[in-house]
C-alpha cells in the first residue's frame, strides 16, 4: 500500500471514493517544488516540476493496490504517476505517490494556479456530472482522455 498525494478534484473525498473504489483516510499536506495550474477549458489541474512552487493538498494514506488501477486509468495519458515526498501539518516528512503532467500536455495548461474552493463553488457538480461513467472505472478511455476530445 502507498500513499497518495492528491491537489484537485480527488481532494474532493467523495470523487476520490467513487474513482478509488474505497474510503481513505488523509491529512493535509504540501509538496514544495511544484506548482498546480488549471487545465485549460477544464475542472482540473496538473502540476508540474517549477523548484519555487509549492502547493497544498492532502495525502491520502494507505491507497491498497485494487485502487492504483483505478486511478490511473482516471488520471490517462496527460499524467504520470512519480514518488514524492510530501510534509504533513505536524511536520513529519512521508512520501506519496502523486500524478504529474507529462511534458507534451503543458501546453494545456493555464497561467493561473487552479483554486480548490472555486471548484467546489463552480465546478465540481459539472465535473461530476460530465463524468458520469466514472464511477464504475470501466470506459475504454479514462475520463480525462474523454474530456479533452470532445
Amino acid at each position: 500500500m502507498k500513499n497518495l498525494f492528491a491537489y484537485g478534484t480527488l481532494m474532493c473525498d467523495e470523487i476520490m471514493e467513487e474513482v478509488a473504489g474505497c474510503r481513505l483516510s488523509y491529512k493535509a499536506g504540501t509538496l514544495r517544488g511544484y506548482s498546480r495550474r488549471a487545465v485549460r477549458g477544464e475542472h482540473y489541474p496538473a502540476i508540474f516540476r517549477e523548484e519555487k512552487g509549492l502547493i497544498q493538498g492532502i495525502v491520502y494514506l494507505g491507497v491498497p493496490d485494487r485502487a492504483w488501477q483505478r486511478l490511473d486509468r482516471f488520471e490517462g495519458e496527460m499524467y504520470v504517476r512519480q514518488t514524492v515526498q510530501i510534509q504533513l501539518a505536524n511536520g513529519m516528512m512521508l512520501f506519496a505517490n502523486t500524478y504529474v503532467v507529462q511534458p507534451a500536455f503543458l501546453d494545456a495548461l493555464e497561467e493561473v494556479d487552479w483554486d480548490f474552493e472555486s471548484f467546489l463553488r463552480h465546478g465540481k457538480e459539472s465535473f461530476q456530472k460530465y463524468y458520469k461513467g466514472y464511477q464504475s472505472m470501466e470506459a475504454s478511455d479514462p475520463p480525462h482522455t474523454q474530456i479533452r476530445q470532445r
